[in-house]
């Protein structure tokens, strides 16, 4: 893997575009335990046809140092001891409601792999369209088509993918924001259309 060097600087704003073609379900104004409790979000997940964008576990700090380098872990911003265990409580809880297995994708930032991995729901593959764009926006644009691509590629009823990633690709998607080791969960739908069924907070 090639070096990469980053310096990360105040984030990229919302975006919106994605509204045209995210159809917004739940209901307005409850909070993320509450829409993951309700127990309809839970069963979407259990069907086919399903994704779950997670936030990568608390990992103290903004963006990276300088110098970070994607192929050397010790030069990023990693999970505190506190967010390897919220990374493990996050697939305990989905292992609670029957969801014993997922197909796993990371982005390629060891507090993304290390995520994945410690939600012990499978393998977990890399997927650069889950990398993070924060510093360089011009990247945003190819991220997210990749990303597009790789969705609209998937079975309409395959088994619950797990996407975990960064707070700018989960808002740039779908216009959601999520804390560290909190999600959103789409549905993929007939042709290129994606339903944003809810957020998920993964409360005990």
């Amino acid at each position: 893997m090639p070096m990469t060097q980053r310096r990360y600087t105040r984030g990229c704003p919302w975006q919106h575009w994605a509204m045209a073609w995210l159809l917004l379900g739940g209901p307005a104004g409850l909070s993320a335990g509450v829409q993951a409790e309700d127990g309809r979000l839970v069963q979407l997940m259990r069907t086919g046809g399903q994704v779950l964008m997670l936030r990568h576990a608390y990992a103290p700090g903004t963006g990276d140092p300088d110098g970070f380098r994607l192929d050397d872990c010790a030069t990023q911003r990693n999970l505190s001891e506190a967010g390897r265990v919220q990374a493990r409580r996050v697939g305990a809880w989905l292992r609670a409601r029957g969801i014993e297995r997922a197909r796993v994708y990371s982005s390629q930032w060891c507090r993304c792999m290390d995520t994945a991995r410690l939600l012990n729901l499978g393998p977990v593959t890399e997927l650069p369209a889950l990398n993070s764009f924060y510093e360089h926006p011009e990247d945003r644009e190819l991220n997210l088509a990749a990303l597009r691509r790789f969705l609209a590629s998937e079975p309409r009823d395959g088994e619950l993918l797990v996407l975990v990633t960064h707070q700018v690709t989960i808002s740039a998607l779908t216009g959601e924001f999520a804390a560290s080791g909190h999600g959103v969960l789409l549905s993929l739908k007939q042709g290129a259309e994606i339903r944003l069924g809810g957020r998920l907070g993964f409360d005990e």
